[in-house]
C-alpha cells in the first residue's frame, strides 16, 4: 500500500477512524500481554519501527549485519518474507528464489548476507542457529512478541517522525508511540543525507532512550547498468516503497536532475504493463535513464522493457553512522563481547 495523505495530519477522516484506531491498539496491546517470548541460545537483535512502512529498516539491517561481521560474528537475517508465498522456514537463494516466493527486501539482503524467510519466527531462528548462525538480526519483528529479543532498536523518519501520531487506520502508527518506545533499547534517526536536519519535534517523543543519527549515501557497489555519472543525466525515477518522496529527495541531494517520476504502493509486484507506462513517462519528459530503488529492482528481472526504451537502472544505498562508536557498543552489549 502506500501511505494515505490524511496520515500526515489531523483531519476529519483521521479523526473518524478514531474508534477503528481503538480497537487495533487494544488488539496489539492483548497481543503482547498474552505472549511468552521464547529465548534462544544466541543473542537476538531486533530492528523495527512503530510506522507502516518506509522507515529504512532494510539498510539499517544491512549495517548492522556488516559490522557484526566485522567483529568475527556471523550473523543470519530473519524475515517474516513480507510479499511472498513462502511460510518457511527457508534460506534465501538469489539464483533460485523470486520477490513472490520470498518477499522483495529478504531477496534483497540475501545478496550479502544468510537470509530466513519465515512467518514463525522461532522457527526461523532455529533454523538459523542450526545452519551456524551466532548472532540473529530480526528484520521487522518488534511487533512480534514470541522471539525474545536481547537488543531492540526502533528505526524512525528523522524528518516524518510519527507522522500525525495516531495508530492505524487513523495513522501510520502500529501502536501507540508510548507503549512501543517503553519496549525499545535505542531509536535511529535515520536521515536521507548527512547535511539533513532533524524534527526536533521527534527528539522530544523519546522519552530518554538513546539516539543513534545515521544517514542515507550511495553504497560503494556500482549501480546496476550504469555506465555514465549520474550528475550529467536528465533521470525519470520511479519506487514502490513507503514514502517514495524519501527517495526522490535523497536523488535530489545527490544532485541529480530529476525530470518526472511515478509512485507505486509498497512491495509493488511489476508487471510488463508497469515498465511500458514507466518508460512512455520517461521519454514523454526527455529523460536519458530511468533509475529505481534496488528494493524495486529486484522485481524487475524477469521483465522486458520496450525496444529502444531509456536505461533502467537501480541506486545502491547503506546506512552510515553519524557515531560508530554507539551502535557498536550497544551491538557488543547485546552479543556478549
Amino acid at each position: 500500500m502506500r501511505a494515505p495523505d490524511f496520515w500526515q495530519e489531523r483531519n476529519f477522516i483521521s479523526t473518524l477512524l478514531l474508534p477503528a484506531a481503538l480497537l487495533y491498539s487494544l488488539g496489539g496491546n492483548l497481543h503482547q500481554r498474552l505472549a511468552r517470548p521464547k529465548q534462544v541460545s544466541v543473542p537476538v537483535i531486533c530492528i523495527g519501527n512503530l510506522t507502516a512502512g518506509g522507515s529504512g529498516k532494510t539498510p539499517v539491517t544491512a549495517s548492522l549485519a556488516q559490522l557484526l561481521r566485522e567483529e568475527g560474528k556471523n550473523p543470519h537475517i530473519i524475515s517474516r518474507g513480507y510479499g511472498g508465498t513462502t511460510t518457511g522456514p527457508l534460506q534465501v537463494q538469489t539464483g533460485r528464489h523470486t520477490p513472490a516466493e520470498v518477499g522483495d527486501e529478504p531477496l534483497l539482503l540475501a545478496r550479502d548476507f544468510p537470509v530466513w524467510v519465515s512467518k514463525d519466527r522461532v522457527a526461523g531462528a532455529e533454523a538459523a542457529i542450526a545452519a551456524g548462525a551466532d548472532v540473529l538480526l530480526l528484520d521487522d519483528g518488534f511487533q512480534n512478541p514470541g522471539l525474545y529479543k536481547d537488543l531492540s532498536l526502533i528505526v524512525v523518519d528523522a524528518i516524518r517522525g510519527f507522522s500525525n501520531g495516531r495508530v492505524l487506520p487513523a495513522g501510520p502508527l502500529r501502536e501507540p508511540v508510548k507503549t512501543g518506545l517503553s519496549r525499545a533499547d535505542a531509536v535511529v534517526l535515520l536521515k536521507p543525507s548527512a547535511k539533513t536536519v532533524i524534527n526536533q519535534e521527534v527528539c522530544t517523543t523519546l522519552r530518554g532512550l538513546p539516539a543513534i543519527q545515521a544517514h542515507i549515501e550511495p553504497a560503494p557497489r556500482p549501480a546496476e547498468g550504469a555506465t555514465a555519472d549520474l550528475n550529467h543525466k536528465a533521470v525519470f525515477a520511479f519506487a514502490g516503497i513507503g514514502y517514495p518522496a524519501k527517495f526522490y529527495t535523497t536523488l535530489e541531494q545527490l544532485g541529480v536532475k530529476l525530470v518526472g517520476n511515478r509512485n507505486f504502493p509498497d512491495h509493488h509486484p511489476y508487471c510488463n504493463a508497469d515498465i511500458e507506462q514507466i518508460v512512455k513517462e520517461a521519454q514523454h519528459k526527455g529523460a536519458e535513464l530511468i533509475l529505481t530503488t534496488e528494493k524495486d529492482a529486484v522485481k524487475l528481472s524477469r521483465l522486458t522493457p520496450p525496444a529502444g526504451a531509456p536505461e533502467i537502472i537501480s541506486l545502491p544505498i547503506r546506512a552510515v553512522w553519524d557515531n560508530p562508536g554507539i551502535i557498536k557498543d550497544l551491538l557488543s552489549k547485546a552479543t556478549g563481547n
